[in-house]
């Protein structure tokens, strides 16, 4: 089953990893993630740990273009 994710969730998670490459990481954009995260895998019935996962894997290790 492939993992769902809304464009608002990336948007967070881009910008709290933009945050941690700065060394400026707050807690209130952890938190906002986290958040957002457990909402989301809440309402879409998907494992928190697997939509975390994958949001991470998204933002952090993109596949290029065309593939």
């Amino acid at each position: 089953m492939a993992i769902e994710l809304t464009d608002d969730l990336i948007k967070l998670e881009e910008a709290a990893w933009a945050e941690i490459q700065a060394g400026a990481l707050t807690t209130d954009t952890a938190e906002a993630v986290q958040a957002a995260v457990t909402a989301h895998a809440a309402a879409t019935g998907q494992s928190r740990y697997d939509v975390e996962r994958e949001l991470k894997r998204r933002v952090r290790h993109p596949e290029p273009e065309g593939e």
